[in-house]
């Protein structure tokens, strides 16, 4: 880094980077340009190129540029290539060129800016490169520093902290050099974060890498997991991992709920929780009002008790239908308790992740026990913050992340009864320190304005056309740049983009430290051991053979 702090990376030492390519004219949209290379591998679609220019400063820029498309423009002829016995050297060499280069390529670079340690983030300085300005390969050292949305460690005021910082992974086309791609954990928190691809790409993967550095002493958080699938057990390894221990001897803790360790505390449910569960006809419904108005300011109720507040209000029987719809979908159930066993105290905690396995509950069940604990954390938090000493809840003194796994069956382009609650927290709970990140692998199917209000994206490979559009339409940090790369993503391979980072980047996410739950179940495997099993137990309709070689079921004597 210079000593004067103007730049991330000076004039001269990009000078010493390679040279890629010449600017040629402008690009077709505003902050574009286009360039030659004579390698289109070397400056391929999401990579960094740089450049200096003088933007009115006493010394010149450093200008960083993303690569957003490259096509190729000359190369050995196409008529001489179609017969396969025609040697591809000795026609270069007729031309007059080496036969590894004759290619040619226009590449398109869209400018993303300088940093300014004055604005703390980077300005575009309004004009593009003058034609035949020389492009170098952005050094990885500045993109390090500059790719992450927090100001650079040269440019900050003395005595700040460090920011917290998730290793996500390497970026991707950089096989001779690993820039390292870092997130700030404030930003993914703070802003909210969807995660958004097809089944098999890595999302539950890369959320746990999230996890992982979410969990890591220089951060300790707080993090409550909604899993319907049980994705998400093997996080209890961190306990143990050497990666994860500090100088002070912190080591993170994993509370893993089983589905037999999930209820809902009935005083915890609203009016609209309860005409959900009980679906009442409208004149049930009158009657349900009536007991909960009755009951609204108790700590804790059971289902007889509203039941009676039910008789109590209309003993002239309007309330006996509405009786067995509570004894059969409250009183019979596990799932409804008159005590609390989801205590914040225990469930949210600094330095610790609870994952709340809901693999053995129904889509309504886990939608009631999301939008039950999100409106209990909003409270705690809102508690704490406001500070009304009036005020009789029990605040939580630290922020919260939630993290929902299938997220679209929480909050889908549909009806939910955690969707109204997730809505506010992520319109509102910035200020109240409650993140939440979004996991979903039908983007089309979440409700558009939660998607929407996801500040930070890690966009996976996506084919679907229903769900490109939908990214497309919801997701601000989602250009067409991010859009074109989608389809030909691999398994592991992601776009981050929005308010973490300062452009979108392509990621290689990075190896996990615990194992991975997720993974598909072997078929083949599981027939071959379940046609042993059978062949090794008899049925019903099958001999078995007696310790005296005689034969049962074969129709002779014993």
């Amino acid at each position: 880094m210079s000593d004067d702090k103007t730049t991330v990376v000076d004039a001269a030492e990009l000078a010493a980077e390679p040279v890629v390519g010449t600017v040629v004219e402008p690009g077709d949209e505003v902050g574009e340009f286009v360039f030659a290379a004579p390698d289109g591998q070397a400056v391929s679609t999401g990579e960094f190129v740089a450049y200096s220019q003088s933007t009115g400063g006493n010394s010149d820029e450093v200008v960083l540029a993303r690569v957003s498309d490259r096509e190729r423009e000359a190369g050995l002829p196409a008529s001489f290539m179609t017969d396969p016995d025609v040697d591809a050297g000795r026609v270069a060499t007729a031309l007059g060129a080496e036969a590894d280069g004759g290619e040619l390529y226009r590449i398109t670079a869209e400018v993303i800016g300088y940093y300014d340690p004055g604005f703390e983030s980077f300005r575009n300085p309004r004009q593009l490169p003058d034609t035949g300005t020389r492009l170098h390969r952005a050094p990885g050292e500045m993109l390090e520093v500059v790719i992450p949305n927090v100001t650079p460690p040269g440019f900050r005021e003395e005595g700040d902290p460090d920011p917290g910082m998730a290793w996500m992974g390497r970026l991707l086309n950089r096989a001779d050099e690993k820039v390292t791609i870092e997130l700030p954990v404030n930003e993914v928190a703070a802003t909210h974060l969807a995660i958004l691809a097809s089944t098999g790409s890595g999302k539950s993967y890369t959320a746990s890498v999230l996890l992982e550095e979410m969990l890591k002493p220089a951060t300790r958080a707080a993090v409550l997991v909604f899993d319907p699938h049980g994705e998400y057990d093997s996080l209890d390894q961190m306990c143990d991992h050497p990666a994860f221990e500090g100088t002070d001897g912190y080591r993170p803790s994993a509370e893993i709920r089983k589905p037999d360790q999930l209820s809902v505390k009935l005083a915890d449910l609203t009016y609209a929780d309860l005409r959900s569960i009980l679906n009442p006809t409208e004149r049930m419904a009158s009657v349900l009002s009536d007991a909960y108005d009755d009951l609204r300011g108790e700590d804790a109720f059971t289902a007889n008790d509203l039941e009676q507040a039910c008789h109590r209000n209309h003993p002239d029987g309007d309330a006996s239908g509405l009786k067995w719809r509570i004894n059969r979908n409250l009183q019979q159930s596990d799932f409804f308790d008159a005590y609390d066993r989801l205590d914040l105290d225990a469930l949210v905690n600094p330095g610790q992740v609870t994952v709340l396995r809901m693999d053995g509950l129904s889509r309504r069940d886990q939608q009631v026990m999301a939008a039950v604990l999100l409106r209990k954390l909003y409270k705690a938090r809102e508690a704490a913050v406001v500070g009304d000493p009036d005020d009789v809840r029990t605040p939580i003194e630290h922020p919260v992340f939630t993290l929902f796994e299938e997220a679209h069956r929480f909050a889908p382009d549909g009806d939910s009864q955690a969707l109204s609650i997730i809505r506010q927290v992520n319109s509102e709970g910035r200020k109240f320190g409650i993140g939440t990140g979004l996991i979903s692998q039908r983007p089309s199917k979440l409700d558009q304005t939660v998607l929407s209000q996801c500040g930070t994206q890690i966009t996976m490979q996506i084919k679907n056309p229903n769900d490109q559009q939908a990214i497309r339409d919801s997701v601000e940090g989602a250009g067409a740049a991010v859009l074109d790369e989608l389809p030909g993503l691999t398994k592991g391979q992601a776009v981050i983009s929005g308010d973490a980072v300062n452009t979108p980047v392509l990621t290689k996410i990075r190896e996990r430290h615990t194992e991975h739950d997720a993974e598909n179940l072997k078929a083949d495997q599981l027939w071959r051991e379940a046609y042993d099993d059978a062949q090794d137990t008899p049925s019903r309709s099958a001999p078995a053979d007696t310790d005296d070689g005689s034969v049962f079921g074969s129709g002779e004597e014993l």
